[in-house]
């Protein structure tokens, strides 16, 4: 039971919509094992505990942009979900571990652990490109002034190396033809 679900799975359900990384009901529902209907209707009888920073529901423009941007085996096979009757809703890491106070099932406690497992994954992973990110800057930065030094010294040396060309009097007669 430990693995459930694999984290990789998990990781690729995991948008970035308004900033924050969500996950959306549907692959939530289809994690825990249940119609997302009816893991809508059991957030809805609780939804004191989803403030907007937990979850919020997309807007029809968000919800289209997500469609286009999503191709799924499932969506080329039929056209069920390619005009959703209603709009999606999305949960924020806090709001993914809220819903662990509603679902109660051996399986709804696996899947939140391996959900909680997966954004931590992803903020570590994210960290360290940033990481990255900033020192490839302060590289570039100092090799470009390293570049604009080591231009002047080459330009330098190529005056220094061209042959210069020197204006002499001819010596002797000049005749007219």
């Amino acid at each position: 039971m430990n693995n459930i679900v694999p984290i990789e799975r998990i990781e690729n359900k995991i948008y970035l919509i308004r900033g924050q990384k969500v996950m959306l009901d549907k692959d939530l529902a289809k994690l825990y094992g249940v119609k997302t209907k009816v893991f809508n209707q059991a957030v809805q009888r609780n939804i004191e505990r989803f403030p907007e920073d937990f979850m919020f529901q997309l807007t029809w423009d968000e919800a289209d942009l997500l469609r286009s941007q999503i191709v799924t085996l499932d969506n080329l096979k039929s056209k069920r979900g390619k005009h959703a009757k209603y709009l999606p809703y999305a949960f924020t890491e806090q709001g993914v571990a809220m819903l662990s106070s509603i679902l109660r099932s051996r399986r709804a406690i696996h899947v939140n652990i391996a959900i909680m497992r997966a954004f931590v994954r992803l903020k570590r992973i994210l960290s360290t490109h940033k990481e990255v990110s900033r020192k490839l800057k302060e590289l570039e930065q100092k090799y470009d002034k390293h570049d604009s030094d080591i231009r002047i010294i080459f330009d330098t040396i190529r005056k220094l190396i061209e042959p210069k060309e020197e204006k002499t009097k001819r010596i002797g007669f000049i005749t007219d033809k």
